[in-house]
């Protein structure tokens, strides 16, 4: 199954939600935690690719496709987009000697199919008086229109696209027995080709062309500029400043040079495009584009220029063409053809509706499914956004449209994950704390409080325990620099310790890749409470041992001395620690922690 021209490659792709936040229609199903794009949805405007990342949104690569092309009989005639003026900017000539280099027959501009559309609107203008039209100059409007609101289909200009158009009149001139290939900003200029073989047979991103220079070690730098520049059938002449927001108005002989336009309105980017669909359709003409600015900011262009770079270098370049002998000033005839025909003259009909299912739900349903997100009430409706949708309820509606994943509520896995913590930090016979490296408390239990301070247990709840975040641990040990220590320490060590009549001994262990550290804290009170009884006898046991070496010292002396060194020995090894150690009274278990 052949690819679409935008793709995502799942293996390299999870736990992000960044395309699904940034697509403007929601073009995005989260399976298993990858984000997958749904066809049927999408708009192809390109703005995952931009917005991906791990450049996981990948184009659609058709290199090879014209390499293919190269191999057969065809004549291979780049139709090249306007923008490749500021893609190229200071190397614009330098780039069409690098397609002939490459094994391109010819080069033709986009920008003559764009003259003829122009012309074509201008007819009809002078026929009707008004041009009450969305334009179809931008393939992703189009598709925006026909998925999201297909109520305007009837309103998108009667007339193909700049390419389709160019498309259809180099076959006029050249013939069919040509291959045609789309060079420019634009990923939707690959669902042009998909949808319409021919008008173009293939397009490729300026980005795709770069990468093919690169492959065949053409440096636009250092191209040989005694190679002559040519463009087939002429160079482009006003038209060619189509890919700047209101550069389709301005190339009009109706509407330039208006100081304030009236009946000819642009507007560009995706937001701004659709709230111009979704009002009130006016008599006049929409100069609808996709991308903000024009097509001189498209996702398939390297965007190493600011846009105001990019605007500057495409007037700057029309202006002096203007200036130039024999640049394209229209041809009439085609340009009646096509306002007679319209889609005609690629073989098709004019755009249908797509229209997307939208599921209708009840607001029981979405209540349930807000309770799976762990919104039971309005406050729990926090409207976040790290899942991607703009509110709780958008993203309640995406669940059950099995677009999203409950995995993808932030808040619910913060606390889900806190309950667990909770849960877990609770169910431990032992103190516990983690501290992060400036030493303050990230999670601690309630034994680890009343170890050191006397809080009632009422106040020690999930909630209580939480308060605590953010306290330094020398709040309640006596030794935290012996935390800091451990940081270092390339094996968790153990200590042991006298706190309030209670021998303890804490466990250190790292967490979180040594970003987090834990100590538990163990009550070894009992064992030595038998410990102690034993001490106890023993003294006893001496004592009564010095009272017979007393009455008997002739019989029993020398077997006395050694008993009393025996259990003086016992004695010494059962009273572990008491005088030892640092300042803080810690004592280093032997062998360390296990």
């Amino acid at each position: 199954m052949e690819r679409k021209p935008i793709y995502t490659e799942i293996a390299n792709c999870r736990d992000c939600y960044r395309c699904v936040r940034h697509c403007p229609v929601k073009a995005i199903q989260i399976k298993d935690a990858h984000a997958i794009i749904l066809y049927d949805r999408c708009t192809f405007c390109g703005t995952c690719v931009n917005e991906c990342p791990n450049s996981v949104k990948a184009i659609r690569d058709d290199t090879d496709r014209v390499r293919m092309a190269f191999l057969s009989k065809r004549k291979v005639i780049v139709s090249l987009a306007p923008s490749y003026v500021s893609e190229f900017h200071g190397y614009e000539d330098n780039f069409v000697r690098a397609l002939y280099r490459l094994g391109f027959h010819a080069v033709s501009e986009t920008a003559i199919g764009a003259a003829l559309v122009t012309e074509a609107l201008d007819i009809y203008m002078d026929e009707h008086g008004e041009a009450p039209f969305i334009s179809t100059a931008c393939p992703s409007v189009v598709q925006l229109v026909k998925k999201y609101f297909p109520e305007s289909i009837d309103a998108l200009a009667p007339v193909p696209s700049p390419l389709q158009t160019h498309s259809a009149y180099l076959r006029r001139l050249y013939g069919n027995d040509i291959t045609i290939v789309f060079i420019g900003p634009c990923i939707a200029k690959k669902i042009e080709a998909d949808e319409h073989p021919g008008y173009p047979d293939i397009a490729l991103t300026f980005r795709e062309v770069r990468q093919w220079l690169e492959e065949e070690n053409i440096d636009l730098e250092h191209m040989d500029t005694g190679v002559e520049v040519d463009f087939v059938p002429a160079k482009a002449g006003k038209s060619s400043i189509y890919p700047i927001e209101n550069g389709q108005i301005e190339s009009s002989r109706i509407w330039q040079n208006h100081f304030i336009e009236q009946t000819a309105l642009s507007v560009s980017g995706v937001p701004r495009v659709m709230s111009s669909l979704a009002g009130t359709h006016t008599r006049d003409f929409l100069e609808a584009l996709n991308c903000d600015g024009g097509c001189i900011s498209g996702p398939g262009t390297s965007h190493d220029d600011s846009a105001v770079v990019r605007k500057k270098s495409v007037a700057s370049y029309v202006l002096s063409r203007l200036s130039e002998p024999d640049i394209f000033t229209g041809d009439p005839e085609f340009a009646r053809e096509v306002y007679e025909k319209g889609y005609g003259i690629l073989g098709a009909a004019q755009p249908e509706p797509a229209s997307v299912e939208r599921g209708g739900h009840t607001e029981e349903e979405i209540r349930d499914a807000l309770a799976l997100l762990g919104k039971t009430s309005k406050n729990d409706e926090l409207n976040c956004g790290g899942c991607g949708y703009p509110s709780c309820r958008d993203m309640a509606c995406a669940l059950l449209d099995g677009l999203a994943e409950v995995e993808m509520c932030v808040t619910k896995m913060r606390k889900d994950a806190e309950s667990k913590v909770d849960i877990l930090l609770s169910t431990i016979p032992h103190g516990v704390v983690i501290v992060d490296k400036n030493l303050n408390i990230a999670e601690c239990n309630k034994i680890f409080i009343k170890i050191f301070e006397d809080f009632p247990d009422e106040f020690l709840d999930a909630d209580g325990l939480r308060s605590f975040r953010g306290t330094p641990v020398s709040a309640f040990v006596p030794f935290a620099e012996k935390f800091r220590e451990q940081f270092f320490m390339n094996r968790p060590q153990q200590y042991r310790f006298k706190h309030n009549g209670k021998i303890m001994r804490i466990t250190f262990f790292l967490v979180e890749n040594k970003e987090m550290l834990g100590a538990m804290f163990e009550d070894i009170t009992t064992p030595t409470v038998k410990r102690e009884a034993v001490v106890e006898k023993a003294e006893n046991v001496i004592t009564q041992s010095l009272k017979t070496v007393q009455q008997i010292a002739s019989l029993l002396g020398e077997n006395a001395a050694e008993t009393e060194l025996v259990l003086n020995s016992i004695i010494e090894e059962f009273n572990i620690g008491a005088d030892d150690g640092s300042e803080s009274g810690l004592v280093e278990e032997e062998g360390g922690a296990k």
